[in-house]
């Protein structure tokens, strides 16, 4: 038997490269099950979202949400809160969640001509909606929920404005005017989102207790310029809620616009969302089984004339057309139109042979003369006239308008160009 002894150095330069290979290992192995499978599977909710183009219907409402106050909706947007003094709206939406965890994306702008603006903008989710005309951004007071406020007035004048904050409350704290919630909040960061180039943006994210705020800033026209704001931990907000955006203004006034609101529900891997089943309304239910019986009566009715009137059938669906009788009308339509203009091109090449026959004609009558000597000359009639019959005296010492080999190469020119017409005709 061989036996193998290790020194003191052999044994610790083996042990530590038993470790660097348990670390690596473990590291790949991290990675891997956080790569297999551990984002959240992701729903688009358009009962909890509204966008552009056709927000509001022409009725003035958005499907699925309410507003009021002093908001204002649009096609394209929902302006919140105008910019006059002592405003107030929200918009709220109508049904309550029914998914653990999401993620909403608000597009939206604020925009003055103060330097300085008043008083903001909110995101809720709150266990009960917040109304339009409450003491905080337009919002009820106490909410039990998450608060993700856009504060663009500085009232505690630490010029630590504009802020976006992440409250939360049980319902039981008043917010904090005086100091601008800063004794409340669970994360925030200094951001400007006045007067941008491009709409701003702000994606609240609630999965596993874990609250993310990724802010766009407007400054780009790039739909994936985020930054992380907010990230706070251990965050339980009420299982299901209500979503709202709520602005308002003071003695300083802004627009207040929102873009679009999307929802998409987050859904742990291996948990396939929840189907929900579509409501059957009764209302609808009966008019359907009503106009079933309708057609029924109505082929019932359609039959028994048929049959008492044969000859009235005979000629039935002649005024109507096929498909067949579609497809050969517009064969017969495309072959006329390029039938007339391959007439209208033909009347033009005989319009160009003609007048280069005619120019011909001239150019030889020229040709005749000027090889009888003499210089030609064109009568009242177009015709080439000899000089000794033209009315004008001769000139001693004059020569021939063009050389013979120069009006030569002319006619072989003009022939060529009348055969190449013919051909094209």
């Amino acid at each position: 038997m061989v036996k193998f002894q290790l020194t003191g150095g052999q044994g610790l330069k083996m042990a530590a490269e038993v470790r660097w290979l348990l670390l690596v290992s473990a590291i790949i192995l991290a990675i891997a099950r956080g790569n297999d499978g551990s984002a959240p599977h992701r729903r688009f909710e358009y009962k909890y979202s509204f966008k552009p183009p056709y927000l509001a219907q022409k009725d003035g409402s958005v499907p699925f949400w309410q507003y009021g106050g002093n908001a204002i909706a649009s096609e394209e947007n929902v302006r919140i809160a105008p910019s006059l003094r002592s405003q107030k709206g929200g918009i709220w939406s109508k049904e309550k969640t029914s998914f653990d965890w999401w993620e909403a994306e608000v597009t939206f702008r604020v925009t003055g001509r103060g330097r300085v603006g008043a008083d903001g903008l909110a995101f809720w989710y709150s266990e009960s909606p917040g109304g339009h005309d409450g003491p905080v951004f337009g919002s009820a007071d106490q909410w039990n929920g998450l608060g993700v406020i856009f504060d663009s007035f500085d009232n505690d004048n630490k010029h630590n404005n504009p802020y976006i904050m992440a409250i939360h409350n049980d319902g039981t704290k008043v917010f904090d005017h005086q100091n601008d919630g800063s004794t409340q909040l669970l994360a925030g960061c200094l951001r400007d989102f006045r007067n941008k180039p491009f709409p701003t943006k702000a994606k609240i994210e609630y999965y596993q207790h874990v609250l993310t705020v990724h802010f766009h800033s407007g400054m780009t026209n790039n739909d994936e310029d985020y930054e992380v704001c907010i990230r706070a931990e251990n965050v339980v907000l009420p299982k299901y809620g209500y979503f709202g955006l709520t602005a308002a203004t003071g003695g300083l006034a802004d627009d207040h616009d929102a873009l679009s609101f999307l929802t998409t529900s987050l859904h742990v891997p291996g948990q396939s969302p929840p189907t929900i089943p579509l409501p059957i309304d009764a209302e609808q239910e009966k008019l359907a089984h009503e106009y079933e019986e309708y057609q029924k009566k109505l082929d019932k009715q359609r039959e028994d004339y048929r049959r008492e009137h044969p000859e009235d059938h005979q000629g039935e669906g002649e005024e109507y057309e096929t498909e067949q009788d579609r497809e050969l009308r517009q064969i017969f339509s495309g072959q006329s139109q390029m039938f007339a203009e391959l007439r209208d091109m033909g009347r033009k090449l005989s319009e160009i042979v003609g007048r280069q026959e005619s120019t011909i004609s001239l150019l030889s009558q020229v040709h005749t003369v000027v090889s009888g000597g003499g210089i030609p000359v064109i009568g009242q009639n177009g015709q080439a006239v000899p000089p000794q019959h033209a009315q004008v005296p001769p000139q001693v010492g004059a020569q021939p308008v063009m050389a013979r080999h120069e009006v030569d190469a002319l006619l072989t020119q003009q022939r060529e160009l009348v055969n190449t017409a013919r051909e094209l005709k």
